[in-house]
C-alpha cells in the first residue's frame, strides 16, 4: 500500500480512501489532491514518487507541470484586470494590441480569445519547440495570421495559443508579462507555490511527467485536421517539460508548475467570492464573470460537446457537473481543477503519470465525486 501523507478533515475520510485507491495496481506514481470549502482547506494529500523509477519521494512541496490547468491561472489574471476596469472582454483585441487586426481579425474580441472561439487554435506557419520560447515571435505570427474559421461561430480548443493571445493582451495593458502579473498580483499575495516561468532554483522540486502509453498521446485523440495542427505543430512531447528551457519560459496555456495545494489556494478565489486564505484579491462579481456563457457546441479541435465561459469550461458540455455554477478545466494527462461556486468549494488534482486525456480523467473525477458525496451526506 502506498503511504498517504497530509491532512483530511474527518468528514472527508472517504476522499482519502479514494486518493489511496488511485495508487492501487498500476495506478498513480505520484500525485496530490487538495480541496477547500468556504475558503478553508479541508483536504490536502500527497503520496508516491516524483519519478518513474520511484527513486524520489513525492514531498509536500513537490510541484509538477500541470499543462492546461495553467489556463485557469491565465483566465484569473485576465479576470483580475477586468475587475479593476483595465480590461473589457467585449472590446476588440486590436483595441489593446493594434497589430492583431491584420487578416480579418479587427472584430475579434477578448472574450473570444478567452472562450476558444477566435479561430486561432494553432499556427499556420510551421513551428518548432524552440519557437514556443520566443514570445515576440509567437505573438507576432498570431497577430498576422488569418483565422482557421469565422471567429465567434464555433468553439475550437486553443490548446497552446490561448495563453500567448490572452497573455499579450495582459502585457499590453499591464506593461509586464502575464507570468509576472500573475506572480505579483495573485500567487505571491496568497503565498501560493504556482509558477508560470519557473526559476532554476526550484528545479529540484519538480516531478517528472511520465508520458501516456503508446497511442495515447494528444495527437491520437482525433483525426480532425485542426486537432493534428494543434498537436503536431509543434509536436507536444511531455519529456520537454523536464528541460530548463521549458520551465523558464512563459507558455501561459501549458507550462504552469504547481501542485494541488497551490492550484486550490489560487482557484479558491473563484469559488469563494474573490477571497482565499483570508485575502481579497477580486470582487465576488469579478470572479463570477467566469460563469458568463460565451459559446457552446461541438469543439472543432477536441471533437466533443463543450460549453465555454470566460476562460473556463462550464456545465452543459460533455463533462458532467452537479450544477450550473461550476467552472473547471483540466490538463493533458489528467490534472484538474473544479470550482463549485454554489457549494463554495474548489477541488484540485495534480499528478505525474499521464493518462490519454486532454481535460482530466477518472482519477480526478472520482476524487471530486467523493467530495460532493461527503458534502451531501
Amino acid at each position: 500500500m502506498t503511504e498517504i501523507h497530509g491532512f483530511t478533515n474527518p468528514r472527508f475520510d472517504a476522499v482519502r480512501d479514494a486518493f489511496a485507491a488511485n495508487f492501487a495496481g498500476d495506478g498513480d506514481v505520484g500525485a496530490s489532491f487538495c480541496a477547500t470549502l468556504e475558503g478553508e482547506t479541508v483536504v490536502d494529500l500527497w503520496a508516491g514518487h516524483a519519478d518513474a523509477e520511484r527513486t524520489r519521494p513525492w514531498e509536500k512541496d513537490t510541484i509538477v507541470n500541470v499543462y492546461s490547468t495553467t489556463k485557469t491561472m491565465t483566465a484569473l489574471t485576465a479576470l483580475l484586470l477586468a475587475d479593476r476596469g483595465e480590461l473589457d472582454f467585449a472590446r476588440p483585441v486590436a483595441h489593446y494590441w493594434p497589430e492583431f487586426a491584420a487578416n480579418g481579425k479587427a472584430g475579434v474580441t477578448v472574450a473570444q480569445l478567452m472562450s476558444h472561439s477566435a479561430g486561432l487554435s494553432g499556427f499556420a506557419d510551421t513551428m518548432t519547440k524552440t519557437d514556443m520560447y520566443d514570445w515576440d515571435k509567437v505573438t507576432s505570427l498570431l497577430a498576422a495570421q488569418a483565422p482557421f474559421w469565422e471567429p465567434g461561430t464555433a468553439p475550437g480548443y486553443h490548446a497552446i495559443t490561448q495563453g500567448f493571445l490572452v497573455g499579450e493582451v495582459v502585457r499590453r495593458i499591464a506593461g509586464a508579462s502575464l507570468g509576472t502579473v500573475f506572480r505579483t498580483e495573485i500567487a505571491e499575495p496568497l503565498g501560493a507555490d504556482f509558477h508560470i516561468g519557473l526559476p532554476a532554483s526550484e528545479d529540484a522540486r519538480v516531478a517528472d511527467l511520465i508520458p501516456p502509453p503508446p497511442g495515447g498521446s494528444i495527437a491520437n485523440i482525433s483525426d480532425r485536421p485542426l486537432t493534428a495542427n494543434m498537436a503536431t505543430n509543434p509536436a507536444i512531447d511531455p519529456r520537454e517539460t523536464r528541460t530548463r528551457a521549458w520551465r523558464a519560459a512563459e507558455i501561459p496555456a501549458a507550462n504552469g508548475q504547481g501542485n494541488a495545494r497551490s492550484v486550490a489556494e489560487i482557484q479558491t478565489l473563484v469559488a469563494n467570492g474573490g477571497v482565499s486564505k483570508g485575502k481579497r484579491i477580486l470582487s465576488e462579481a469579478g470572479v463570477r464573470r467566469a460563469l458568463e456563457s460565451q459559446i457552446r457546441g461541438d469543439d472543432l479541435v477536441l471533437g466533443m460537446d463543450v460549453h465555454y465561459g470566460l476562460g473556463y469550461g462550464l456545465a452543459g458540455g460533455l463533462t458532467p457537473m452537479p450544477n450550473d455554477q461550476c467552472c473547471y478545466w483540466g490538463g493533458y494527462g489528467g490534472s484538474l481543477v473544479i470550482n463549485d461556486l454554489k457549494a463554495r468549494t474548489t477541488f484540485a488534482y495534480a499528478m505525474n503519470k499521464m493518462a490519454s486525456t486532454t481535460t482530466g480523467d477518472l482519477r480526478a473525477f472520482n476524487l471530486a465525486v467523493a467530495m460532493w458525496q461527503a458534502m451531501a451526506g
